[in-house]
Parts: C-alpha cells; structure tokens; sequence
C-alpha cells in the first residue's frame, strides 16, 4: 500500500509501505477514504520537532470503512464507515473513565511512531474505544461526509466528547 513517510525537514514521500495487520484482539484495519493534513503537520515539516524520526508515517486526521476487525471488537463491524480523533485511548483507564481520553495510560497518536492516516489504511488500536461509526445513510454521501472530516482535528473530537458519548455521531441533513 501507498503511505506517506517523513524523511526530514521538507521532505515527505509517498512510498510503498507494508499492509496493516490485526496485532491485537481489539484491532481493527480501516481502509482510509478521507485524509487531511493539519496545521500541526507544519511542524514537523518545517523542522520544529526534533523527536520526528526518518521513517515516520505522516497524518491524524482520517476517516475511512472497516475492513478487519480483531475478536475482541464488539461495537465496530466491517463495512462500517469510522472516523478517528486524532488520539487513540483503550476506553477503559481510570482517565478514560472520566472522559479523559487524550490522559489514556495506553493512548497514542496517530503518526510518528505510529501508523499515520496519510495512508491507504491504517491499524486501529483499541478500535471499540477509539472508532467513531459515521451514520449508514451518510456513509456514502461525499458532500456530508466531507462535512465530517473536521470532526477528526484535535480541537473538535474534544469538543465532541465532552458532550456525551464517542460511540454514535447524529447527523441532520436539510431535505
């Protein structure tokens, strides 16, 4: 698969990259559909990171369907379309708990030395706890789905999470 790696200040290719793989139980593989590149990308590309290492995958803004999910996955499905916040957390710390989710003891961010979302697909860790089902009857609907994407930025899913629940997104669509 085709994914986006860091090489240095200024310099970030699209090479070919190993398919992801089930590690865990509670993986999940999502083929990406939608990725963005955000202001925090700038960073690094411009030198601003010293712990970004040649090798890096790029990206945490993405959302995308599911194509494998591990045994232990229980609220994600193949065929589901998902989104991820930028973090991914276990759901089940003593943070998580309390809607912490970026204080997750287990958390990780996508790209760096995790997987990036600037990808053809990516592993999903904790993917009951991190994936965000996007409604059935917008999954196709490019203009709606685009609409969306914002909601994988680090200020939104924060935003987001506060107000209730990370498990279901409700989407009103004008006639």
């Amino acid at each position: 698969m085709k994914a986006s790696v860091y090489y240095g200040k200024g310099d970030i290719r699209v090479e070919s990259v190993p398919d992801p793989e089930v590690k865990d139980p509670a993986d999940a593989i999502v083929q990406i559909k939608y990725a963005c590149i955000c202001g925090s990308d700038l960073w690094f590309y411009r030198g601003y990171e010293p712990d970004w290492q040649p090798g890096f995958r790029t990206g945490h803004e993405w959302m995308g369907v599911v194509k494998e999910v591990g045994k232990d996955v229980k609220t994600i499905k193949k065929g589901d379309w998902v989104l991820a916040p930028f973090a991914f957390s276990d759901g089940q710390c003593e943070f998580c708990q309390k809607g912490l989710f970026t204080s997750c003891l287990h958390r990780g961010f996508w790209g760096g030395q995790n997987l990036g979302g600037q990808a053809e697909a990516i592993r999903a860790p904790f993917a009951d706890a991190t994936l965000v089902k996007i409604p059935e009857d917008v999954a196709g609907d490019d203009s709606i789905l685009t609409r969306l994407l914002p909601l994988t930025d680090a200020g939104v899913p924060d935003g987001y999470a506060a107000m209730d629940s990370r498990s279901e997104i409700k989407v009103m669509v004008k006639p």
